[in-house]
């Protein structure tokens, strides 16, 4: 059984581990909000690598600690370069986060979605809507064929996606991260509720993907399930702490970044969570 305290002490030796060896973290993302994943993941203490290429990406997969794979805005190359990446990640048993962003529309997206299931990524970040359309996709519990994602927004709660989510993460062997009001992150087996945030968050685009970035900095040096947890914790605190200085998202994301760079191992230990077994 995982206690809070030992998740606390994980998060610690996470985030310190990442001060100390700024792991690469590659990323073939969303291009609406590529320039504010790589700049999270730096202020967070790691580095950042942005690629679209078949070749680039297979480097990638072979040469970085990590890789985040968005299919937010999909280019006909991705058709090409998405398959080849996650192949070889999962072939050379390197970590890697799936943002499965508005699963269910476009043939192309369902497409290479479906081919990821083989590829069993490391870590899967979503909203609900998202994490229960690719349960369905993949034909696991919880999950439904009919898609009610909406653009990148859910129309389910955080809560309603959970059989889903750990149906997910028991196939991948990895975890599942459900971003919403209060967040969830499981690894099949303990599910973590993460508090904090700001509703700014969704007044700014690129907090949910630049959060997957983020978990992939971590995963380069944690087990999935931590780099879930202590990617999801450091965002719901600097959401939080950046809302006290703000009273707009401009500068709210200003600010955001800001508190992503200031905050300590302990401060992300210690941002609320509750834990439970499933």
């Amino acid at each position: 059984m995982r206690t809070k305290a030992d998740i606390q002490k994980q998060i610690i030796q996470a985030v310190d581990e990442v001060k100390k060896t700024n792991p690469m973290a590659g990323s073939i993302t969303n291009s609406v909000t590529i320039n504010f994943v790589a700049n999270a993941q730096l202020a967070v203490g790691g580095s950042a690598a942005m690629v679209y290429l078949p070749d680039e990406g297979e480097f990638l997969a072979k040469a970085g600690g990590a890789t985040y794979i968005n299919v937010g805005t999909l280019t006909p190359i991705y058709g090409q370069t998405l398959p080849l990446t996650a192949k070889t990640l999962y072939e050379n048993g390197k970590p890697w986060v799936l943002d499965p962003v508005a699963v269910g529309i476009g043939s192309l997206r369902t497409e290479l979605l479906r081919q990821f299931k083989a590829y069993k990524p490391s870590v899967i970040r979503g909203n609900a809507s998202e994490i229960i359309a690719l349960a369905g996709l993949w034909g696991l519990d919880g999950g439904t064929k009919a898609s009610n994602v909406r653009g990148v927004d859910s129309t389910d709660s955080v809560i309603a996606a959970k059989n889903a989510a750990v149906a997910l993460a028991r196939w991948t062997g990895g975890a599942v991260a459900v971003s919403g009001k209060t967040d969830l992150i499981t690894d099949g087996f303990a599910v973590v509720f993460s508090h904090g945030g700001s509703h700014f968050m969704e007044k700014i685009t690129g907090a949910g993907c630049s959060l997957g970035g983020v978990v992939g900095v971590y995963a380069a040096v944690t087990s999935p399930f931590i780099a879930a947890v202590t990617g999801t914790a450091v965002y719901n605190l600097a959401g939080k702490r950046a809302e006290s200085k703000t009273d707009g998202p401009a500068g709210f994301q200003l600010e955001f970044l800001n508190e992503l760079y200031k905050a300590t191992a302990a401060d992300i230990a210690g941002n609320p969570f509750d834990v439970e077994e499933v």
